[in-house]
């Protein structure tokens, strides 16, 4: 036996005072008494008591003694060398994906392996140490190594549920790193608690057959888990071992693996979403998909499509849905599993379909988009007439055409003007479109007319020329161009001489597009290829930003700038809002911060947060002045992680682990020393009170 705290067996010397105190005399005082005649009674009836008096003495000071020294010996902290060579340093890591919230375990598979992992912290030895890792978006650790329980079992408690995908072979591979890291003889293992449907697993299960064929060796493990040598480390993991407990069962599950939402590049109220779903399961069954509609200027929720779905066993289906709305706002679609046929008598085909299929899991039945709202552009069309150039304005419902003859004074905000012809020789700051310039400006010099204005070239990268084709078109009485400013140019289109014939200027004080091009005299106009680019104009002024709000999958990380929503700030505080209302600050660093991981499932909000006084000067609440600067949607979008089938070679030896209970009820010896010191005082106690020893 040896101690952990040598230096508190100091505390014997408190047996010194405690001697002193028994073994002195006291002096007994003087005092003139009337008679002695009842004294020398007293003393006559003590006399035949005398040796018994000196040993009540001597076993209150025993007593005393005694307890001391269990005290200073639990102070020391003893222990056994069989302690040291037994002890075990585990990291316990538990999967909290998406996949953990099943229901085919009451009453979820997380509630289960965090029942599974407070059995194991209270069955810890004396000189056990535990780290606790989740291992849901990214390998966290919780707690460090550590032998307090308590400490443990309230970071246990204060673990969640996510909707994020599952990094178990990170987790376990980070809790390797942290036994490596530790080379003091303790046993190292990593307890994983997981429903084995993460990606790596199989090279858990090729490390357990691998160990099965080696039949001279002995096993690290004998219980039902894999158990397997790390894939990875230094000389100091390779006593690490590897323990895969498997929560939960093979079950079915149906889920939106896909769903996403863009503007039409073509129909400018347009838009199209994507849709996928897939059955894991073994058995086919019938569903209906559902989308409704949220607009952002409605509370009320439209359905726009059902569609009745007859999914095969392992089978996927997939759709593309055209749709028509200029108004922005929320998509929800989600899975009815509700019979869609109530005829009575089925073929033995249909009759074989899952009808009343008990999902058990409800993060993929439903699935979130952002569609973005065509907002209304002011466009000032500055001509002395042109009806193709008024008209390819004019049928666009998304613009507000005003035709005038000369520049106005003043140009509203968010408004693109059109020149035709004229423009003057400094451009306005704002959005400018300028169409076969007669005279040069601080922007462009117009030279004399090109003899072969036939478009050779051009930018098939840019959005400006998405869906258009010039290839071979004449431009009848093009004149050369020539940018003021080539470092912000970008030609769009060149003649067979390299003289540019479209070209776009991103200015500081507003973009610039210039065309020199004869729409009388030519057949562009007649070309689907010219309506196509003056909407791909008017979204470049725009910005193009609202033409897909791609949805993530949950875990992502992503970027955004103060320019993606810099028009309607008003300098307060940036907060990230999640789908149940939790609000976190967003530092904007360098114009711009990153959002995630989004671990759950919905609308993710980018808010400007507002302080406003309720009742009083100390009653104040937070809300968003305007609404949401930005709207993230958020949704499972993983096959890996809907599919709640783990491999059968797990399921196989499924167990469920046992205590790590040890030796005297696993208390270390300083807690039964306190234990019989606090005995002992009883005992002292009791003595005393029936006048045993004084």
């Amino acid at each position: 036996m040896t101690f952990d705290s040598p230096s508190s067996l100091y505390w014997f010397g408190l047996a010194v005072p405690i001697v002193i105190f028994y073994i002195l005399k006291i002096r007994l005082r003087r005092k003139p008494v009337s008679t002695v005649i009842f004294w020398k009674q007293v003393l006559d009836e003590k006399n035949p008591r005398s040796i018994w008096q000196r040993l009540r003495h001597l076993v209150s000071l025993l007593l005393q003694l005694a307890m001391l020294s269990l005290l200073a010996l639990s102070l020391a902290d003893p222990y056994f060398f069989w302690e040291i060579r037994s002890a075990r340093r585990i990291v316990l890591v538990v999967d909290t994906s998406a996949s953990m919230n099943a229901t085919d375990v009451k009453p979820t598979r997380l509630a289960e392996a965090k029942l599974q992992a407070g059995q194991l912290i209270a069955g810890m030895r004396p000189r056990d140490e535990i780290a606790l890792i989740t291992a849901s978006t990214q390998p966290q650790v919780v707690v460090g190594f550590t032998s307090r329980q308590r400490t443990l079992s309230a970071a246990l408690k204060a673990v969640t549920s996510t909707d994020g995908p599952s990094y178990v072979a990170e987790a376990i591979a980070l809790g390797q790193r942290l036994l490596g890291e530790r080379n003091d003889g303790k046993q190292s293992e990593v307890y994983v608690l997981t429903d084995g449907c993460f990606s790596g697993i199989e090279r858990f299960l090729a490390k357990k057959e691998a160990l099965n064929n080696k039949s001279d060796e002995a096993r690290p493990d004998s219980s039902s888990a894999i158990t397997s040598e790390p894939t990875t480390g230094t000389s100091n993991q390779s006593n690490i071992t590897v323990s895969i407990h498997v929560i939960g069962e093979r079950s079915s599950n149906v889920g939106i693996t896909q769903f996403q939402v863009r503007r039409s590049l073509v129909d400018p109220l347009g838009y199209e979403i994507l849709a996928e779903v897939t059955n894991l399961s073994e058995t086919p069954l019938d569903c209906r998909f559902e989308v409704d509609f949220k607009s952002a200027s409605r509370e009320a929720v439209e359905p726009i499509d059902v569609v009745p779905l007859k999914l095969e066993a392992n089978g996927k289906w997939s759709h593309v849905f055209e749709k028509t709305s200029a108004e922005g706002g929320h998509l929800l679609a989600h899975l009815n599993f509700q019979s869609t046929n109530n005829n009575v008598g089925q073929t033995p085909k249909n009759a074989s379909l899952d009808r009343s299929h008990q999902d058990a899991l409800e993060a993929d039945n439903s699935a979130w988009a952002v569609l973005p709202r065509r907002e209304i552009q002011p466009v000032i069309l500055v001509t002395s007439g042109n009806l193709f150039l008024q008209k390819v304005f004019e049928v666009n419902p998304l613009v507000k055409l005003t035709v005038v003859e000369h520049p106005p004074e003043t140009i509203p905000a968010g408004t693109v003007v059109v020149f035709h012809r004229t423009a003057p020789a400094e451009l306005p700051k704002g959005s400018m479109f300028v169409i076969d310039p007669a005279n040069s400006s601080d922007q462009y010099s117009v030279g004399e007319p090109l003899e072969s204005a036939i478009v050779t070239k051009q930018d098939k990268d840019s959005p400006l020329m998405s869906h258009v084709r010039l290839d071979n078109v004449v431009m009848p009485e093009a004149r050369k161009l020539a940018p003021a400013q080539p470092e912000l140019t970008q030609v769009l289109a060149a003649a067979v001489s390299t003289d540019p014939l479209f070209f776009a200027v991103n200015r500081p004080e507003g973009k610039v597009l210039v065309m020199t091009v004869n729409l009388d005299k030519g057949d562009l106009p007649l070309r689907t290829a010219f309506p196509i680019f003056v909407g791909n104009a008017l979204h470049w002024f725009a910005g193009n930003k609202s033409d897909l709000r791609e949805s993530l999958a949950t875990g992502s990380v992503t970027t955004v700038t103060s320019s993606d929503f810099a028009s309607q700030m008003r300098g307060n505080q940036i907060v990230l809002t999640d789908p149940s209302g939790l609000r976190k600050p967003l530092p904007m660093i360098m114009d711009k911060t990153t959002l995630g991981p989004l671990d759950q499932c919905g609308i993710w909000k980018v808010e400007e947060e507002q302080t406003i006084s309720l009742t009083g000067p100390s009653a104040k609440e937070s809300r968003s002045p305007s609404g949401p600067l930005l709207e993230i949607a958020c949704n499972l979008s993983s096959s890996a992680e809907s599919d709640l089938r783990p491999p059968n070679e797990l399921l196989s030896e499924k167990t469920t682990p046992s205590p790590m209970l040890s030796g005297f009820g696993s208390r270390p010896i300083w807690f039964w020393l306190s234990l019989l010191a606090l005995g002992l005082t009883s005992i002292e106690w009791w003595l005393y009170q029936r006048r045993v020893i004084s």
